[in-house]
């Protein structure tokens, strides 16, 4: 479980501080303010969404990506609100180029930091499946199989009394 926690810090880091490279070096904004905050925050979570947990390429992650990207902008945009309402501290990245000023209004340090808590929710909910055709190592795909299989006889059962009183009517 910290395996996958990391796994999912990892990864959203490394997608925010590529949307926080992208506004830098591609847009030139060293710093963001007012709405471009929230949308680059939800740009970043909904990327997040698409690659963090089960990967909108893996098999059947289309339908989970979909709605990991959709509410993932959704908390981003959260998670910026709450930066600027309540981490008032300046931060210097001037030696990466990046700026210096208030957290909320940094993009090289506020977009690593959404994406990798989104990242880590995301990697800590994927929960792996079972290998062992459904049933788990702890036994509960077990009583799920054999309700099923008890819930056929009885309705095997059920049906033999009718079939034989049917069949005594015709012979008389």
């Amino acid at each position: 479980m910290l395996r996958r926690l990391f796994v999912g810090l990892l990864i959203g880091a490394i997608v925010g501080g590529l949307v926080a490279a992208g506004v830098i070096a591609g847009l030139g904004m060293l710093k963001l303010t007012g709405i471009f905050a929230y949308v680059f925050a939800a740009a970043t979570g909904t990327l997040t969404g698409l690659v963090a947990g089960k990967p909108i390429w893996a098999s059947g992650g289309q339908i989970e990506a979909g709605l990991k990207a959709f509410f993932g902008a959704l908390l981003a945009a959260g998670g910026m609100y709450a930066i600027r309402a309540w981490l008032h501290f300046d931060v210097d990245l001037s030696i990466a180029h990046a700026g210096s000023g208030h957290l909320s209004e940094l993009p090289g340090a506020f977009l690593p930091i959404i994406g990798a808590v989104l990242g880590g929710f995301y990697e800590l909910d994927n929960t792996p499946e079972a290998k062992d055709g459904g049933a788990s190592k702890s036994g509960k795909g077990g009583p799920r199989v054999a309700a099923s299989v008890r819930v056929a006889e009885e309705a095997e059962a059920e049906e033999e009394p009718a079939a034989s009183a049917a069949a005594k009517k015709r012979s008389r």
